[in-house]
């Protein structure tokens, strides 16, 4: 800068060079995205200058007006459209005027401009370099046509200054009397920015950028600032009210902390935080995706609420502060350059937090019982989608579990603890609640091996049981995947078990599972004696790896596809009386038997949620139903059997069970000869019983059920 002295011995005029011209227009018209920033910078340089004086207080005796309190005025004139900002701070001299008003020119403009030309074409050119300046002071141009600091020197002797300048590339600096030590900025606004005279208005710039700044702020002689910057005090010396008060002011809270984290860093960068993890869920009611609300501030000065990247996305729901005076600001502190420098930090507020959460786990279980019920979904939600803090965050996930008690949890770690040696695998099954889980099949084979199954009942889980796929080094695996071998179970000589069938031989079970994929054709991938079963007839098992029934339910809407049929490997239990019965009933009955099997399968696939279309169920319930009660065979997609004229209605399978039960002592064709015979001759039961006498009640139970018009009555004629 070049400075031309006029005539005036008042007024001494000073103008920019063409550069700098070029440079304080940037300023005024391209450089900050909120005009109210000019509050917040003026008060930042008077916070300064308030330090400073505070520093020469330390070591000079002779200081100008050294009664005055350290603090900085705000007034407003509505009518005359003016704000006047006035601090006791240092003040200037008149070459400490022409330098420090001067910033630009003094911190290089000619390589300012020289660079940004270089950079015209890069977006982000002017946010990269103008951080090498400091022109703050500028920023009161961009809402006022005039602006005028009033100034006098901490030191004796130091005459009263006036500099004046309405940014049009000049300014004056004369002598002027009656000022006080320190800083007075009067602001004339330009007409369209009047309402930055109301009172309102700088007070909420005040509350949202300048809360903590050290010294008292008074706009109309109210103090502003009423809280102190908490986070740079030591923990020691906070009482937990005052952590209370801070965070629901910072965080305009209603509800009680629920814990918080306060630290202090140097490596790899200075840093200090209080942050605080609330009682409730913002998310709670569903009414979007929140914002961070952790503000960054650089030395107690608020640079942004709401800064992006600051932590990672999942953490959303922590509230706090953030400062540090590592920051590389630009000229407006409305965002940092180095975006390493935000990662840096990112990396550092998320580890602590997490090994604050780990420790609440550990020696305050009740606080992380509390957290882990409200914000889980935001750890599970982590997991899914930041890779590298996934190992982290699993050990803070928490299941309930066949070994804990319903509503009691336990986390990975615990689980193996107290798995087997030889296991290499954590189990886990997927349902709505506990008690479908402890009722289905699934959980039997792994209870009768003594092996821990985790219960998880919310479709996250599983895919967050997808994207972890192991921990130290155990595979998470669910329970009802097809391809899990599990060690056959040793006989327990109980009384229990002294009263269940034996299974059926082997040949016969492999006969008997072709004879159901046959039956269900396209219906079942495959059919196969099972070895896990132990109470349950059958169960269906997943097939498809990586993909569960409840995942393809949520991944469909998204990838816009329509249901499709899963087919699932249906396992049987060869030890269960329904299985045992349906292989003498296809032998005899092929068509009910067909009923009985389609309907096993609809229950196996309903309990493994695997049934998308359950349309066919009822329907064929009332043909099952109605055959029992004795109503007949009704037709069914089965092929019909050929039947003669006149013949006698097929008696239902309770009938028929009476009668094999009754004639254990009867060969089997005997008696269907005997049956036919009575049938084609059309006598009645009291000649047959009169003629032979010694006939056995399974005869008298086959000769009632021959005569169409007769009721059945079952075992009411033993």
């Amino acid at each position: 800068m070049s400075e031309t002295e006029t005539t005036s011995t008042k007024a001494e005029q000073h103008s920019f060079e063409a550069e700098v011209q070029q440079l304080l227009n940037i300023v005024i018209h391209s450089l900050y995205t909120d005009k109210e920033i000019f509050i917040r910078e003026l008060i930042s340089n008077a916070s300064d200058a308030l330090e400073k004086l505070r520093h020469i207080e330390l070591t000079e005796k002779e200081i100008v007006d050294n009664n005055l309190e350290l603090e900085i005025k705000i007034t407003a004139d509505e009518d005359a459209g003016t704000i006047t900002f006035q601090d006791f701070g240092v003040g200037m001299a008149r070459d400490e005027l022409v330098q420090n008003l001067g910033t630009i020119a003094h911190s290089g403009s000619k390589a300012f401009l020289k660079a940004l030309e270089d950079n015209k074409d890069t977006p982000e050119a002017k946010t990269n370099l103008i951080g090498q300046f400091g022109v703050g002071f500028y920023s009161a141009f961009m809402v006022a046509d005039e602006v005028k600091v009033y100034t006098r020197s901490w030191q004796k002797d130091a005459p009263c200054l006036l500099w004046s300048s309405k940014g049009s590339g000049s300014y004056s600096i004369e002598e002027v009397e009656g000022e006080r030590r320190g800083c007075k900025i009067v602001l004339t606004l330009k007409e369209d920015c009047k309402d930055f005279a109301k009172k309102h208005r700088i007070q909420s710039a005040l509350e949202r950028y300048s809360s903590y700044v050290n010294y008292p702020i008074l706009l109309e002689d109210e103090r502003i600032n009423k809280h102190d910057a908490l986070w740079l005090r030591s923990k020691n010396e906070i009482k937990e009210e005052e952590y209370t008060e801070f965070y629901k002011f910072q965080g305009h809270a209603f509800d009680e902390p629920l814990t918080y984290l306060h630290f202090s860093s140097d490596v790899p960068l200075t840093l200090n935080a209080l942050l605080f993890v609330p009682t409730e869920d913002p998310e709670r009611f569903s009414f979007g995706q929140t914002e961070s609300s952790v503000a960054l501030h650089c030395r107690k000065v608020l640079v942004d609420a709401t800064p992006k990247g600051l932590l990672p996305d999942w953490l959303r729901f922590i509230k706090g502060v953030v400062d540090s005076a590592d920051l590389p600001l630009n000229i407006s502190r409305e965002s940092m350059q180095d975006s390493a420098l935000v990662q840096k930090i990112n990396r550092v507020l998320t580890k602590r937090l997490l090994k604050k959460l780990e420790d609440d786990a550990k020696k305050k279980p009740e606080i992380f019982d509390k957290f882990y019920t409200t914000f889980s979904k935001y750890l599970k939600e982590g997991i899914t989608r930041d890779f590298g803090h996934r190992d982290q965050l699993a050990k803070l996930i928490r299941y309930e579990s066949s070994y804990t008690e319903a509503g009691k949890t336990t986390s990975f770690e615990d689980y193996i603890s107290r798995a087997k040696e030889e296991q290499k695998e954590i189990y886990y099954l997927h349902a709505p609640n506990r008690a479908t889980i402890e009722n289905g099949p699934y959980l039997e084979a792994f209870k009768a091996r003594g092996l821990e199954v985790l219960f998880v009942y919310e479709t996250m889980d599983e895919f967050v049981m997808s994207h972890l796929g192991t921990f130290e080094e155990k595979k998470l695996v669910s329970a009802d995947q097809a391809d899990i071998e599990l060690e056959d179970v040793e006989e327990k000589k109980d009384e229990k078990a002294k009263d269940k069938p034996e299974a059926l031989p082997e040949e016969t079970a492999k006969s008997l599972a072709q004879w159901f994929k046959d039956a269900l054709g396209d219906r079942v991938d495959d059919v196969i004696p099972s070895k896990r079963l132990v109470d349950s007839p059958a169960l269906a098992l997943n097939t498809e790896k990586g993909m569960t029934p409840s995942m393809r339910r949520a991944m469909n809407p998204l990838l816009k596809q329509e249901n499709t049929t899963i087919k699932a490997k249906l396992e049987i239990n060869p030890s269960h009386p329904l299985i045992q019965k349906l292989e003498t009933l296809r032998e005899n009955d092929e068509t009910t038997a067909t009923l009985i099997a389609e309907q096993i399968l609809d229950n196996a696939l309903i309990t493994a949620g695997y049934l998308e279309q359950p349309r066919t169920i009822v329907p064929r319930l009332y043909t099952i139903l109605e055959q029992l009660a004795g109503g007949g065979t009704v037709p069914v997609s089965a092929p019909a059997q050929p039947s003669k004229k006149e013949e006698a209605p097929q008696p239902s399978p309770s009938e028929q069970k009476t009668s094999e039960a009754d004639a254990e002592s009867k060969d089997e064709e005997e008696i269907e000869a005997e049956d036919s015979s009575k049938a084609s001759e059309g006598k009645d039961d009291s000649s047959a019983t009169e003629s032979k006498t010694e006939e056995t009640d399974t005869t008298k139970a086959k000769d009632q059920s021959s005569e169409p018009e007769e009721e059945p009555k079952g075992k009411s004629n033993e």
